[in-house]
């Protein structure tokens, strides 16, 4: 049984290819953080850019077992011992940029970067679950993650370079 204060789980979870081990308290509680606290993947202290915190414009996006989620919005005690948490450090193979990065570079899929992570995982996810979408599939799986800049062309167009090499 648990009591106030007394919950604890630690899950072992792989982030960004680091195997990693997180304990943390009763949920609402300061030890029970996000995703994005224990990854720092929603601000950049560099550029002082921080997501929403609401779930709403995706720059937050990891994927948890291939899959996105907007990690401000998950609390790491909540997730299954053991799943694959992929941030965008983790997408590049040591020096070797994935496929998705190499597209977004090739066609210039980003300006103030803002959305650039969460989008990088969103079309990663896309790929993964429909290789060769079109236009019109690519803009819906996209919907949730906002660009600021106006990048969404250049975007759309990584995409479709992409599954147009089946990548």
């Amino acid at each position: 049984t648990c009591g106030v204060g007394a919950c604890q789980r630690t899950v072992q979870n792989c982030v960004g290819g680091v195997s990693q081990s997180c304990t943390s308290g009763a949920p609402g509680t300061e030890s029970c953080n996000n995703i994005d606290d224990d990854c720092d993947s929603s601000t950049d202290e560099g550029l002082g850019v921080s997501t929403c915190g609401v779930g709403a414009c995706g720059s937050c996006t990891v994927l948890v077992d291939g899959h996105p989620i907007s990690s401000c919005l998950k609390l790491a005690a909540t997730l299954p011992d053991g799943c694959a948490i992929t941030t965008v450090e983790g997408l590049a193979a040591g020096e070797r940029l994935d496929p998705v990065q190499e597209a977004f570079l090739e066609v210039g899929a980003f300006q103030c970067a803002f959305c650039t992570s969460g989008m990088l995982l969103a079309v990663k996810a896309l790929l993964a679950a429909n290789p060769r979408p079109t236009e019109e599939e690519a803009r819906a799986y996209l919907n949730g993650n906002y660009c600021r800049c106006g990048a969404h062309p250049e975007i759309l167009q990584a995409v479709q370079a992409l599954a147009g090499r089946g990548a």
